[in-house]
């Protein structure tokens, strides 16, 4: 019986693997690393580059809102911010309208539950559905004339072909 290097040199072509930085682009496309991001800043914290741990910043305790409000808020930005969104297919006045929309709901949040979230201010509102806004429509923009979809297709197309060009060079039962 022949052992599994002697098996992988007669017959390569059995064992395709996609190149890696390709294969990994689906766990790339992870959007929805930036709610966390977008969550902490919200509270006022800062992340510390030497222990990876988020810290509360002083200076933006008075802009800061909640634990509540942060989380309440990130978890409606995470309905659109996540792959499924980004590989869909959207047009652009679909994409503006539901971004709208959720700056809206987000805004409706932050007044209906000010107290809970920590809203002492008008700009903070404002400020809280631009980034919501911002993150909304950027994340659906990728979708936008399917071009993370697109990308993908063209690569795993890419790949197919760099296989089938591979297979004919060395045949089934040929050493390469």
């Amino acid at each position: 019986m022949e052992s599994e290097q002697e098996y992988q040199e007669v017959a390569p072509a059995t064992q395709y693997q996609m190149p890696s930085d390709k294969a990994d682009l689906l766990e790339k496309i992870k959007p929805e690393l930036i709610v966390e991001v977008i969550r902490n800043k919200l509270m006022g914290r800062r992340e510390n580059p030497q222990t990876g741990l988020w810290e509360d910043v002083e200076a933006l305790k008075d802009n800061a809102i909640t634990e509540l409000g942060a989380w309440e808020i990130t978890n409606l930005i995470l309905s659109v911010v996540n792959p499924n969104v980004s590989i869909s297919k959207l047009k652009d006045q679909e994409i503006r309208k539901r971004a709208y929309s959720i700056m809206c709901t987000a805004i409706r949040m932050c007044l209906a539950n000010w107290k809970g979230y920590g809203i002492t201010n008008r700009a903070q509102i404002s400020y809280i559905g631009d980034i919501v806004f911002s993150i909304i429509f950027i994340t659906m923009k990728q979708a936008d004339a399917e071009g993370v979809r697109k990308m993908i297709i063209g690569i795993r197309s890419e790949s197919y072909h760099h296989s089938d060009a591979e297979d004919k060079k060395r045949g089934l039962f040929r050493r390469r």
